[in-house]
C-alpha cells in the first residue's frame, strides 16, 4: 500500500481532523473524511476519486492548507486545489490549464475561473459541477494541470525527478 506525507500547513491545528492527526502519513483511502463520499457524489467526483487519481501522478504530493483544501502538488507547485462550496457541500476542483483550454472552460456550465487565481491573470479553472465536465474529462485536465505544472519546473529538477520532456 501506498502512503502519502500529508503535511498541514504551518500553525494550523489539525489534530481534530482524522485525515490530518497523528503520524501524517495516510493511504489514499484515509484521506477522504468518513461519509463524504456519498454527500459529494452528486457532481460525479468523490473526494476519494479525486484523492486517489492524484495521489498517481508522477511525484505528486499531498497538504492540507488555505482551511482544510486538499492540495495537490508536484516538487511543491500546486497543481490541483480540493475543497466544498460556502455550503459544505460539492467538491469543488480548481486545475490549471492552457490558455485555449482556459478560453473555452470558463464561461461553461459547472466551472468558472477559478476565484483569487483566474482574478490575478493565472490561467486556473474551477469545477463546480458536472454539468458539461464529468469524471474523465476531469481526469484528463488534472493530468494536463500536472504536466504543465512539472514543464515549468527548472529543467534541473525535472531531470532529476524523471520529469524532463524530450
Amino acid at each position: 500500500m501506498n502512503l502519502i506525507r500529508v503535511m498541514p500547513a504551518k500553525g494550523r491545528d489539525t489534530s481534530s481532523h482524522p485525515s490530518r492527526s497523528g503520524s501524517g502519513y495516510r493511504s489514499a483511502q484515509q484521506l477522504a473524511s468518513p461519509g463524504l463520499s456519498s454527500l459529494l457524489g452528486r457532481h460525479g467526483v468523490t473526494i476519494d476519486d479525486y484523492t486517489a487519481f492524484c495521489s498517481r501522478l508522477p511525484h505528486a504530493s499531498y497538504v492540507v492548507q488555505w482551511g482544510g483544501a486538499h492540495v495537490w502538488k508536484v516538487a511543491g507547485k500546486v497543481f490541483a486545489i480540493g475543497g466544498w462550496n460556502s455550503g459544505g457541500e460539492g467538491l469543488y476542483v480548481t486545475f490549471k490549464c492552457t490558455p485555449l483550454a482556459f478560453e473555452v472552460l470558463k464561461d461553461m456550465p459547472g466551472l468558472r475561473p477559478a476565484p483569487y487565481l483566474a482574478s490575478r491573470g493565472l490561467l486556473w479553472i474551477q469545477r463546480t459541477g458536472a454539468q458539461r465536465l464529468d469524471g474523465a474529462g476531469l481526469r484528463d485536465h488534472l493530468r494536463d494541470s500536472h504536466r504543465i505544472v512539472a514543464a515549468g519546473l527548472p529543467k534541473k529538477v525535472q531531470r532529476e525527478l524523471g520529469l524532463a520532456q524530450t
